[in-house]
């Protein structure tokens, strides 16, 4: 009898070029568990806690950190040494009293130390949304996550005021909305694909295509006056007329 699945191990060398990893010191490298984010697009918990922050030496020492609950990821415990974790995503070692946000960057993703008034919530796009039974609306983010939205009449554009591609301000501890960011012009954002990404500044044009929104351009400024295009599908809107999170420096 054939295999079913794909496969439940990953070599080194197809892994992500952003995973700090030496490539030919050893075989094997640990595969994410299918999740919210693609293997693409994510940094499971192992690379994070051995590779990148050096807690651990080895594979074995950061799963004993790992599964002894060490390790938060946007507010919750995650006992799995390969669970992924992937844009936005806020990551917190409390006995190590440090606290990262997951964010985009030139080569991929990277961990940016944040503060802990910046720890409690998180930043989600829009990425669908449907009317369920009842009459509400249930919102779709990047991350995999829901949040059902109660209105009287979601056919009622005064009641239903979100879009796709803009952003919501969730509270990690309560799943509240704390505020959306639409997406606009001369509104800051972070470019999360492309040959640009990693670049974050206002949104200075957008030339809207009829019938395919993410595949419509915006501009990006940033803070030099150099512009920059991508496809709305790469932005990620970071705050309304100031940026609502911090952001590394663009080398």
């Amino acid at each position: 009898m054939g295999k079913k699945g794909g496969s439940r191990h990953l070599k080194r060398e197809p892994s992500p070029n952003f995973w700090a990893i030496p490539r030919k010191k050893y075989a094997w490298v640990v595969k994410p568990k299918a999740g919210a984010h693609p293997i693409k697009k994510s940094l499971p918990l192992t690379i994070i806690i051995r590779d990148i922050l050096g807690f651990a030496k080895t594979g074995k020492e950061a799963k004993i950190i790992i599964t002894q609950g060490k390790v938060l990821v946007d507010g919750k415990t995650r006992r799995e040494e390969a669970f992924p974790t992937g844009l936005m995503d806020v990551i917190e070692i409390p006995d190590a009293k440090v606290t990262y946000r997951v964010l985009s960057h030139r080569k991929g993703l990277i961990l940016h130390p944040i503060e802990k008034d910046e720890a409690d919530f998180k930043l989600c796009r829009i990425e669908n949304k449907t009317i369920v039974p009842k009459g509400h609306i249930q919102l779709n983010f990047h991350d995999g996550t829901n949040k059902l939205v109660q209105v009287a009449d979601p056919k009622n554009p005064i009641e239903d005021v979100y879009k796709t591609l803009d952003v919501l301000k969730i509270a990690l501890h309560s799943g509240e909305i704390m505020g959306q960011l639409k997406l606009t012009k001369g509104i800051p954002a972070l470019i999360t694909g492309g040959k640009n990404k990693g670049i974050h500044g206002k949104i200075s044009d957008l030339e809207e295509v009829t019938g395919e929104r993410r595949r419509s351009l915006a501009t990006i400024e940033d803070a030099s006056g150099k512009t920059f295009q991508t496809i709305l599908d790469y932005i990620f809107v970071i705050g309304d007329n100031e940026q609502s999170i911090s952001l590394p420096a663009v080398e």
